[in-house]
């Protein structure tokens, strides 16, 4: 059960992120601001204490706050992304998580993201990618003290783009990375191609937020009898991010 969300607002700077979204010019620094106040009100919803870390301008991507560290427990890796010029971002986020948890950061020359991790309770599935290496997944499990399984391409952006975790038993995905042997066993939602982006979903609680305008998906979450909250993610998709990446939850 989770208890809190860790989360932070876009700042002036975020037209500049990492991005190869067609539309990244197009972005709407006003939009994506009630985009993500939408996006916490629902986690409030839901019954999470939000902490708001303050916007940073000089980091564009610093609202992508998932690919900071990992949580599993009570213990948190704090991350090492690939991008030199995210590594800063983890800074804020150490000292809140700190405060809650155990916390170790994870050592060069290794990189990870949060956005690679899938969480099961009794296990964790990576994606070695090209932001996550395999020795920040073996950082990642000796000191989150879990078994990590791992989906391996180095041509990923990350495993969560295309695979989330609705439920210890239900995964949510695309073809063919949700056929995975990592995933067998498990109930799986298939989303349609072209709904690609709302593979990824953010289960909280028992209810699951996904990206509005895809409708198909939605329909398949709420026959799979989930409680099922829309959100518009326009905005950041247009900088390669989506639901998941806004949060560390914990």
């Amino acid at each position: 059960m989770y208890r809190r969300a860790l989360v932070r607002p876009p700042s002036a700077s975020m037209g500049g992120c990492i991005s190869d979204h067609p539309m990244r010019e197009q972005f709407s620094l006003e939009l994506a601001r009630r985009q993500h106040a939408a996006y916490v009100e629902a986690l409030r919803e839901i019954g999470l204490d939000v902490v708001e870390l303050t916007p940073e301008p000089t980091l564009p991507d610093s609202c992508f706050v998932e690919d900071t560290a990992v949580v599993h427990e009570s213990r948190a890796l704090i991350c090492r992304p690939r991008p030199p010029s995210r590594r800063a971002e983890v800074d804020a986020v150490e000292e809140v998580l700190a405060e809650h948890l155990h916390i170790r950061r994870a050592t060069p020359p290794a990189t990870i993201e949060g956005g690679d991790v899938i969480h099961f309770t009794e296990r964790l599935v990576c994606g070695v990618s090209s932001r996550t290496t395999l020795d920040g997944v073996r950082q990642m499990e000796e000191w989150l003290c879990v078994r990590v399984d791992t989906v391996r391409d180095p041509a990923m952006f990350h495993l969560k783009s295309d695979v989330t975790a609705v439920s210890d038993e239900l995964v949510i995905g695309t073809r063919p990375r949700i056929d995975d042997a990592v995933f067998d066993g498990l109930e799986k939602i298939v989303v349609p191609p072209e709904e690609a982006y709302a593979a990824n979903t953010l289960a909280i609680n028992g209810r699951v937020l996904v990206a509005s305008g895809h409708p198909v998906t939605a329909a398949r979450l709420r026959d799979a009898g989930l409680d099922v909250i829309e959100l518009d993610m326009s905005e950041f998709e247009k900088c390669s991010g989506a639901l998941t990446c806004l949060s560390i939850l914990f």
